[in-house]
């Protein structure tokens, strides 16, 4: 399911190649979780004089870097039309595989390259995949920063996505190391967008039923 909150497309064949777990799909499209999408607001304006109020969304600013448009069970979609397959390292400028499995697979060899990077990492978003409630991953995790001297925040991969987007178009030095969510949980919304994208790549011209 993706989340734009709509990060991955992909069909179901692949997807059940990469993964055990279950999720919605439509037709052969996985549906995805849209990040950090709003929806433009067509009306009257009442206010044109000084002091206006405007809105950005800073995924649509290219200057800003690359950011993460929507995250599913197996990957996720930037915001450059990029899909990336698994857990990945995403810098501000650039994409990179990361070879964990899950979060147990998180130590000192895989932060390792953070420790020699120039110039330093001002901060590292770790992206743990689902909502842990056992608090044996902090317990291990905090620890290591500390040992390693990195920022670290750790947080469900959806919430460590928009928290990425936020800080990189800040003009932090932000990281990411995301791992992809086992389960997710579709809004209307991300039917609606899975459906729509589904329709606009295979070019489907009859009406959609929502």
């Amino acid at each position: 399911m993706w989340i734009n909150r709509r990060f991955l497309q992909c069909t179901t064949h692949l997807y059940k190649n990469l993964t055990n777990n279950t999720q919605q799909t439509f037709g052969n499209s996985t549906i995805i979780r849209n990040i950090h999408k709003s929806m433009p607001y067509k009306g009257t304006s009442t206010y044109e004089g000084e002091g206006k109020t405007t809105v950005h969304i800073l995924n649509n600013e290219a200057d800003l870097g690359i950011m993460i448009n929507g995250v599913s069970q197996v990957g996720f979609r930037l915001n450059n039309d990029m899909t990336v397959l698994g857990p990945m390292l995403i810098f501000p400028r650039s994409v990179l595989s990361w070879d964990v499995a899950s979060v147990e697979d998180i130590n000192e060899d895989s932060l390792a390259m953070f420790t020699i990077l120039e110039p330093k990492v001002d901060i590292l978003v770790v992206g743990i995949g689902d909502r842990i409630q056992d608090s044996c991953v902090y317990r291990t995790l905090i620890p290591l920063s500390r040992k390693l001297k990195l920022s670290m925040e750790i947080l469900p991969t959806e919430q460590a996505c928009a928290t990425f987007n936020f800080l990189n178009s800040e003009g932090r030095f932000a990281v990411g190391a995301m791992i992809p969510p086992k389960t997710l949980i579709p809004t209307d919304d991300d039917i609606a967008q899975t459906k729509l994208r589904y329709q606009n790549i295979y070019e489907i011209e009859e009406p959609l039923k929502f």
